[in-house]
Parts: structure tokens; C-alpha cells; sequence
């Protein structure tokens, strides 16, 4: 990936995530990211030359809410940009946030991502997205009980409903480390066979406890070039790479044909054009997008480009805790804290404030020199980034990368 100009993360600012925000309106719950990222960088709204904006506004059922939140996001006079693509909305805001910077267009530019569900329908939203001729078997929202069958047919029951409860529980355990996470359980391992049977079934296997919920809350991002990152940042979070991949034009969710999920593609694009052979030993923790813990241990699998049963055994042996060999979520992931439009802006945002070493209770103990974070909406749409300690490119005078 050539760029004309290093990038660096150098503030985050979050909200507190809640099922109902009913303190704040939109623009207040928003101006509480906004301020924290700027106090984190060391900056004013008048240091920042663009804001980027998303949330899925057929939620909220509010069009073009950008222009109201003018009020909370600091963007009057400047110049601004709206994003959504579902699900994804919040990484893509970092890419974007990315090439304005990259590009020399803008020195720095604050990217916000929110969603306020409670104000909204959000089930309603997702269902009648679909055609209702063409697409009507698609039209059950973010539910499907098709990854628990899966992994239920190739482990045996016993094994795949244990690992998906202890993987639901260790994301609570790091969710209680996170003052702003929103589900925030107490759960413990010995409550596992339990809540595999008296948490309300929504889908086949799939049950209430292993489900993110909505949340509202609101994310808040500072990218600036190196110069700029140098200057308010002792240790940035710099991007050396993300990629974009989906489906949309050939998604298929019934028959037998074999098919590469987005998440193994885009992990083996980006891990070859950045010279990574092994993963789990080059890369030293991964906020993941995991809306569901049948999803979280069978994606994990494919992020990390294993066969068999190796994302099984990471689960079971506790390396994916906080304290582990590879700390997956220290932040508590999506079942802990779903503010759609954040969501993915968040993976980034925990993964960032990782190597910067300011993640607080839930900071994980090694240092950690290289994380990954992705995201997920729509018909299997991923972006996955790459955020390094070091600066990653050397740049020649023309601004080239060498």
C-alpha cells in the first residue's frame, strides 16, 4: 500500500455506550466523544480542517443528521463529509479519515461515528432493507443461527456450545475492566451450562446471551499526518494498512457452492502485501468485530488463517484472554457495547489505544507493537486495519514512499 503521507492516530474520545442515552440528545451524546478525542490529542476544534461522519440515519429515522449535529461535532465552517455503509460505517470513516490525510488534502481531520437506537427502530431498519420479492428469506435482520449449526456440525455439540459460552464469558471479564462498555454481566465460567440452557433461544442455538444488543453511544477519532502526530503525540498509533472487501454483487446465503469468507480474503490480502507469515506471533492483539460469540470463535479462525480446530483450542486454553498469548477484544468487543455506526470505529479506536498504552483497566500487559481491528456489516462486507507503533513507511522528499 503506497501513500503519499504517514498517518498516525493521535486522539480517541468515546462516550459512555448505554441502551438508553436519555440524559443527551443526539449532539450532546456526540459533543462528549468530540471533547474527550481533542483532550486526548491535546487540541482545539479550530486544529481540526475536516470532520467525517457516520451513523445508519434510517435507524434514528433522522435524514442527513450531520447537519444537526453541527452543533455537538464542532464542524460549522468546516469542511465536512457524511459516510454510511451499514454496519461497516465506523471503519470506513477511518479510511476515509485516512486518505484525506494520506493525500495532503488535510493535515488533520476527526472522524465521528454514533448511533442513538433507542430513538429508532432498529430491527425494522435492517428488515426492510431487503427486496421483499427477490430477498425476503434475507429479511430476519442481524439474526442467524447458520454459524452455530456449523460449528456445532463439525465439533460435536458438547465442544462447540462450551467454547462459544466461555468465549461469551471471557468477553465479559474484559468488558467489566471497561468502565464505558454497556453490558457489563458479572458473568462467571461456572455459570456456563446454565446460561447454555436457560437463555432465551432466538435462533436455533443462538441465544440471548451469546448476542450483542443495540446500545447508543458515540466514537470520536484524531488522524493527522506525521508531522503534525509528532508534534501533539508522544506515541501514535500509526495505520501502515486496511483493506476493504465484499460480496454484495454475488452474495449467496443458501446452496453448496464453496465460497471464501470475506474476513480469510481480506486477512490473506493484507497479510501478504505486509509481509506477515505467521499472525498470531507478529501481531500482538486484534479488536475483532464479533456480534455474536458463535461468530467471535468461528471468525477468529478466519482472521488468523487457521484449519481445524486451533481457534477451538485458543478459546479453551484462555490464550485470547486480556492476560493471554493473544488478547482478542480487551475492550469486551460488540456483545459488550453495539452503538452501530461506532461500532467498527471503535475496534479501531481500542486497537489504537492499545499501542499507545492508554487503554487503562483493560490495557493488555505486553506491549504491543502491532494490532489489527475489523469490521463487519451488510452481506459480508470486512475491513480490516493495521496499526503499527513504529512509523511504518519511509518517505523520499517527493512525499513517495520508498
Amino acid at each position: 500500500m503506497k501513500k503519499n503521507r504517514n498517518v498516525g492516530i493521535i486522539g480517541v474520545g468515546q462516550s459512555v455506550y448505554s441502551s438508553h442515552r436519555e440524559d443527551v440528545n443526539q449532539p450532546e451524546m456526540i459533543h462528549e466523544a468530540v471533547v474527550e478525542a481533542l483532550n486526548h490529542a491535546g487540541m482545539t476544534i479550530d486544529d481540526i480542517d475536516c470532520i467525517v461522519h457516520g451513523n445508519m440515519e434510517l435507524f434514528e429515522m433522522v435524514h442527513q443528521p450531520d447537519l444537526w449535529h453541527t452543533l455537538g461535532s464542532g464542524a460549522f465552517g468546516k469542511e465536512t463529509m457524511r459516510v454510511t455503509t451499514g454496519g461497516t460505517t465506523g471503519t470506513t470513516l477511518c479510511c476515509t479519515a485516512d486518505y484525506l490525510v494520506a493525500s495532503g488534502l488535510h493535515d488533520v481531520v476527526i472522524a465521528i461515528g454514533f448511533e442513538k437506537l433507542q430513538e429508532g427502530h432498529t430491527t425494522g431498519g435492517i428488515t426492510n432493507m431487503a427486496d421483499p420479492l427477490w430477498a425476503r428469506q434475507l429479511q430476519t435482520g442481524a439474526l442467524t443461527g447458520m454459524t452455530a449449526e456449523q460449528v456445532i456440525s463439525e465439533f460435536g455439540e458438547e465442544r462447540a456450545k462450551k467454547a462459544s459460552m466461555k468465549y461469551r464469558i471471557q468477553m465479559d471479564k474484559h468488558a467489566m475492566k471497561n468502565k464505558k462498555a454497556h453490558r457489563r454481566l458479572g458473568l462467571e465460567f461456572d455459570q456456563g451450562d446454565d446460561l447454555m440452557e436457560s437463555s432465551p433461544a432466538l435462533v436455533g442455538e443462538l441465544r440471548m446471551i451469546h448476542m450483542c444488543s443495540q446500545s447508543d453511544g458515540a466514537c470520536a477519532m484524531i488522524f493527522a499526518s506525521e508531522e503534525k502526530a509528532k508534534q501533539y503525540c508522544k506515541q501514535p498509533a500509526w495505520i501502515k494498512d486496511h483493506i476493504t472487501v465484499h460480496r454484495e454483487e454475488c452474495f449467496c446465503a443458501f446452496g453448496d457452492a464453496p465460497v471464501v469468507l470475506s474476513h480469510r480474503y481480506a486477512a490473506e490480502k493484507l497479510f501478504e502485501r505486509n509481509g506477515i507469515k505467521n499472525p498470531r506471533k507478529e501481531i500482538d492483539m486484534f479488536e475483532m468485530y464479533d456480534p455474536s460469540s458463535w461468530w467471535g470463535l468461528d471468525w477468529l479462525r478466519e482472521f488468523l488463517l487457521f484449519e481445524g480446530d486451533e481457534h477451538l483450542k485458543m478459546i479453551e486454553n484462555d490464550e485470547i484472554t486480556i492476560d493471554g498469548d493473544f488478547p482478542i477484544n480487551p475492550s469486551g468487543g460488540v456483545t459488550a457495547s453495539n452503538p452501530i455506526g461506532a461500532t467498527a470505529m471503535v475496534r479501531v479506536a481500542e486497537a489504537a489505544l492499545q499501542i499507545m498504552g492508554e487503554a487503562g483497566d483493560h490495557q493488555v500487559k505486553k506491549k504491543v507493537n502491532q494490532a489489527l481491528a475489523s469490521g463487519f456489516g451488510g452481506t459480508l462486507w470486512t475491513v480490516l486495519f493495521l496499526l503499527t507503533r513504529e512509523v511504518p513507511y519511509a518517505l523520499n522528499k517527493s512525499g513517495q514512499t520508498m
